[in-house]
């Protein structure tokens, strides 16, 4: 079997437009967090903007909304972008995603594994979540509770809220 990657996608819907206070601290953090992301042992790929400061790929919405925005990004392994999630600044920003994120009624996060160089679409992403949604858990699209060996998410207590 050829080796697989670990592809995520984290949909939300921001409060404010990108460009509004209410959500600045966020989006000044976003090269910071994403920076350390792609520094991070395990961190193989993420789905870009433009690359102007302060923007992360929050340039990378869905639909017509510049609210609704997606976080795509592939890693060797679960282990990797747990540590990612829960043991660096990352989890600061997650623990306070009520002050910048709506509360989604729908599954917003999912995970699946790709061969490993493949570089999932935000449409193939989004196909994957649509599938979690209406079919459950499978090995085509799953959450952190599929995943045995995701130890520091079952410790965090995580609850469906806003983004993850």
């Amino acid at each position: 079997m050829s080796e697989m990657h670990l592809a995520q996608l984290n949909v939300g819907r921001l409060v404010a437009p990108p460009d509004d206070p209410e959500v600045a601290e966020f989006m000044a953090a976003l090269d910071r967090v994403n920076g350390l992301g792609k520094r991070m042992p395990g961190f193989v790929w993420m789905m870009e903007g433009s690359g102007e400061p302060g923007t992360g790929n929050t340039e990378n919405h869905i639909g017509d909304d510049p609210q609704f925005v997606a976080n795509l990004t592939v890693w060797t392994d679960v282990n990797s972008l747990e540590t990612f999630v829960w043991n660096t600044v990352h989890r600061q920003f997650y623990e306070r995603r009520h002050e910048w994120f709506q509360m989604l009624s729908d599954q917003h996060f999912v995970m699946w594994w790709i061969p490993a160089g493949h570089r999932p679409s935000l449409e193939e992403a989004l196909e994957r979540l649509d599938h979690l949604r209406s079919k459950g858990p499978s090995e085509h699209a799953f959450g952190w509770a599929e995943v045995p060996q995701a130890r520091l998410w079952r410790t965090h207590n995580c609850a469906i809220q806003a983004a993850e």
